[in-house]
């Protein structure tokens, strides 16, 4: 088969990858095309909430008949255990997949060695096509697995010079409307939002996703705030039942130990967060080297005065300065949207 084929099937797998951001966890963000033997696609597919098939198993189900012969191509190496579902070798296997093409091997000891069941049953395996694009679709997930505890990405809206508000507290809103349309797609691609009691009391937030139309979404990331002191009230809206609702508080009323939070956090499966707390969070999580990747959303606005979109982060020189890797600017409306890598995060 053309091997331009192939890699045009994985680019369609990253997508598809992409498009399960925030809705696999604890499994990882997987996208599989499956190809008949002319080359042609007969299926598709990413991973389904936890508990639900794996990419290839929706693939090879879309596919049927046609997937006899034909070709496997897939972000990750396919899982070679029983855990909730089968394993997707057998799945292949059964289906008469003549050839696996894979783009990153697994890391999770209990469910790797795919490549080498497949290839022992006499399947060839092809791996590391397009493997950095594939591996930065799953970005939060390989990293959360790696480490203990979430992926987290600071998300913050300011003015050109830094504002998060104006000199009388009002902050609605900073950013265009298209930009907070963006938000909630950002919201939508993570496994929990994170606020302090501070945004809570001044803001009060409702951290859900919403549609274009203001509906809530079928799926709404758990909402974590962080309030050591028990400061905030019942009937703060992120404590309704339109999602769940995790408050984190402290012995004594001291500080909450984030790091343990976070572990906690991952312990229940989350592998994403999403940061949205005020500059006092941000940083602290800054300051203790929690925070992974910072979207910002700039507005062509001058403000001169008023709070700033973080707080003191341990730094005092410039030599310290925390340094960003910014790998995207994209203008969203009227605004700017910055996403960068926190440098040995």
């Amino acid at each position: 088969m053309d091997g331009e084929i192939e890699v045009a099937a994985m680019r369609r797998a990253i997508a598809l990858s992409r498009q399960a951001l925030g809705h696999t966890s604890p499994n990882p963000n997987v996208g599989c095309v499956i190809l008949d033997a002319s080359g042609q696609t007969v299926g598709s597919g990413h991973t389904a909430p936890a508990g639900g098939p794996h990419a290839e198993v929706r693939a090879l189900a879309e596919a049927g008949h046609r997937a006899r012969g034909g070709t496997a191509v897939v972000t990750l190496e396919p899982c070679n255990h029983t855990g909730r579902t089968g394993p997707c070798t057998q799945a292949l296997l059964a289906a008469g997949i003549g050839r696996v093409v894979v783009a990153v091997r697994d890391p999770n000891p209990l469910a790797a060695g795919g490549a080498e069941t497949l290839r022992a049953a006499g399947v060839p395996v092809v791996s590391g096509v397009l493997e950095e694009p594939a591996r930065e679709a799953m970005t939060p997930w390989l990293t959360a697995f790696g480490r203990g505890w979430p992926f987290v990405i600071w998300k913050f809206a300011a003015t050109l010079d830094g504002r998060s508000a104006a000199a009388d507290g009002t902050s609605q809103w900073i950013t265009s409307p298209e930009a907070r349309a963006d938000v909630h797609r950002l919201r939508g691609e993570v496994d929990a939002i994170i606020a302090g009691a501070g945004t809570v009391l001044a803001d009060d937030p409702h951290l859900t996703v919403r549609d274009p139309h203001g509906a809530l979404r079928p799926h709404q990331p758990l909402r974590v705030v962080v309030d050591g002191a028990g400061r905030v009230p019942a009937t703060a809206r992120v404590l309704d039942d339109a999602a769940e609702t995790w408050v984190v508080r402290a012995d004594g009323g001291g500080p909450v130990d984030l790091q343990k939070m976070l572990e906690a956090l991952h312990g229940r499966g989350v592998r994403s967060a999403l940061l949205e707390g005020g500059p006092t969070l941000a940083g602290v999580f800054l300051r203790t080297g929690l925070i992974d990747r910072v979207v910002a959303y700039l507005a062509p606005k001058l403000l001169g005065a008023g709070p700033a979109a973080l707080g003191p982060t341990g730094v005092f020189t410039i030599g310290a300065a925390i340094d960003l890797d910014v790998h995207d600017v994209t203008q969203v409306g009227p605004d700017l949207r910055l996403t960068a890598t926190v440098k040995g995060a």
